[in-house]
């Protein structure tokens, strides 16, 4: 590729309010332009990028049989009616009506269709088990779209899904999709990644992971374990709770005038706040949640959201409180009866005694408060709603949880048979007998992981991008091509090295040298070949890599042999 021939504007500022340094170098190289909000074009060089982290890829995704499709970007609200995530995904879903007054949703996921095509074209036992994938568009209307690719609206992603007749079957594709998911971001070029246990949110099912790369500006938060290996999104994080246990007192209402918060109560009676059962109120349309944790522990508003099974809540205010029968700054769940109410009790409650609780009446509250025995068990759900804090003790090993940011770039997820009995998907097993299968999706937004690299690979002057991504290998700078021997010497290396396979881009405009050197690092190619008139009076070409200081001296006569062996062993270096 010739430059001049290259659509390509680099910029020398980055965008207004941009802080990630994908952002930055992405929009100042050329790669994307925005849109609309969190909607972006590729621009050549970006999509070379795209294409070949679509390729790697691929590569792996066939590794272990994988089936690539495509299946479409517009559903019929139908299929997703029958899962029920019509109605129970919020305003990232994009619903519209066509023509005919029908209703339709722009995929943000594919499960749904995923099982119209086993529906459409599987039967029996004997065809299970297999996998399927696609790069498709998808559409999630998000509510503040941030950092470029990292967050966006519209983006395309590799989303595959796997059919099963039995959890044993799952697992195993499950295992051979999370290594092969290590495969692909390894050959990418990600130096730290993790996969860590996470919320299966509105995808549904009964387990999940995600991978994230470590990054102190990520938007997620993880937990790691010290001394183990138990590592977490903070959505569903554990921690080894401490328990306080006493032999049960007598259940005792007493008068704690203004203490309506847990500091004043601590104040007023002298206690400690793990001595004491804090109330949370939610809403949505349909109900008041109640949520009862210990009050040395805050909440964790996705962890509620995973155990109601709701996909939106705000708080709940007074009057709604009161409708219950529930005291704000007083209220406790003991004589609470109303079947517009859930309640809910932290898992940190369970094994201390002695609480001190609201008595749902102004000014009172009661101490000797013990769950087991002051609460009916058919009245209420134990749940784990507690948010982990930086230095909590594994629940593992007892060891040490630190916090670490990172950004979220796949997801994999163990759906069970949330899918299939939902629309009564089935096939026919030995007997004859019709049976419904298991499901697990996969998912990895191409963007992001491009962004991504970015910001694992850079330097102040751009990105550093790793040879299997880089839009080029080598990049070629000729200075001064009115002079005849730099021109014919930089023709001569570009014609050799193409000839050979090598991907070279050429800069073959006439700008300055300062210019073009810019240019080069944000393009971001691992070598660069400098050809000067200075340089080839000794017959030598400079010659750098990208992500060194130095340049070297060259041989002319030997360059071509050299170049093709510094790229091959440059991608050895990211096989596997």
């Amino acid at each position: 590729m010739r430059m001049n021939n290259l659509l390509l504007k680099t910029r020398k500022n980055p965008p207004k309010n941009s802080e990630m340094p994908s952002h930055q170098f992405l929009i100042r190289g050329g790669y994307i332009n925005q849109v609309s909000s969190g909607i972006y074009t590729y621009l050549p060089l970006g999509f070379k990028v795209k294409t070949n982290i679509e390729n790697i890829i691929r590569e792996e995704m066939n590794k272990i049989n994988g089936q690539e499709i495509s299946m479409p970007v517009v559903h019929p609200a139908e299929l997703w009616k029958a899962t029920k995530r019509f109605d129970e995904v919020g305003k990232e879903l994009l619903r519209f009506k066509d023509r005919r007054g029908k209703d339709h949703v722009i995929a943000m996921t594919h499960e749904e269709t995923a099982v119209d095509l086993f529906k459409q074209n599987i039967s029996s036992y004997k065809e299970l088990p297999f996998t399927v994938y696609h790069f498709q568009t998808k559409f999630r209307d998000e509510l503040r779209s941030r950092g470029g690719l990292l967050r966006v609206r519209e983006f395309t992603m590799k989303d595959a899904y796997s059919y099963h007749r039995n959890q044993e079957s799952l697992e195993k594709t499950y295992s051979q999709v999370h290594k092969a998911y290590e495969n692909m971001f390894k050959r990418a070029g990600l130096n730290d990644f993790v996969s860590v246990e996470s919320a299966v949110g509105a995808m549904g099912g009964n387990k999940a992971h995600e991978f994230i790369a470590i990054n102190e500006m990520g938007e997620d938060s993880i937990i790691r374990c010290t001394d183990c290996s138990y590592r977490a999104n903070i959505e569903v994080g554990e921690t080894a709770i401490k328990d306080y246990p006493e032999e049960p007192k007598k259940l005792e209402k007493i008068h704690t005038p203004e203490a309506k918060t847990i500091d004043d109560l601590c104040k007023f009676l002298d206690i400690s706040r793990e001595k004491t059962a804090k109330a949370v109120f939610f809403k949505n349309d349909e109900k008041i949640y109640f949520l009862l944790i210990r009050g040395d522990l805050e909440i964790n508003e996705n962890k509620i959201k995973e155990a109601l099974k709701v996909p939106e809540l705000s708080y709940a205010e007074e009057e709604d409180i009161k409708s219950i029968g529930a005291e704000p700054g007083y209220a406790s769940p003991i004589g609470i009866n109303n079947e517009n109410v859930e309640i809910y009790i932290d898992e940190s409650l369970m094994n201390t005694n002695n609480l001190v609780t609201g008595a749902n009446e102004t000014n009172y509250h009661y101490k000797n408060f013990n769950i087991k025995r002051d609460l009916d068990k058919n009245k209420y759900e134990v749940v784990s709603i507690y948010k982990v804090k930086d230095g909590d003790k594994c629940p593992r090993c007892n060891g040490t949880l630190k916090f670490e940011n990172g950004i979220e770039i796949g997801n994999i997820f163990q759906l069970g048979y949330k899918y299939s009995k939902s629309t009564n998907t089935t096939y026919l097993d030995e007997n004859g007998k019709a049976q419904n299968f298991i499901m697990a999706s996969y998912g990895i937004g191409i963007g992001r992981l491009m962004a991504t690299i970015i910001e694992d690979n850079h330097d102040e002057y751009g990105p550093i991008w790793p040879i299997t991504v880089s839009p080029f290998d080598v990049h070629i700078v000729a200075i001064n091509l009115d002079n005849k021997k730099v021109k014919n010497e930089a023709e001569k290396i570009y014609r050799k090295l193409k000839e050979n396979n090598i991907n070279v881009i050429f800069d073959d405009r006439d700008e300055r040298a300062g210019v073009q050197f810019n240019d080069a690092d944000l393009i971001g190619a691992p070598f660069r070949l400098t050809v000067s008139s200075r340089n080839l009076k000794d017959s030598k070409i400079e010659f750098k890599r990208r992500d060194e200081d130095n340049s070297q001296k060259l041989d002319k006569s030997n360059i071509i042999k050299e170049i093709i062996d510094k790229v091959e062993k440059e991608y050895d270096k990211y096989s596997l």
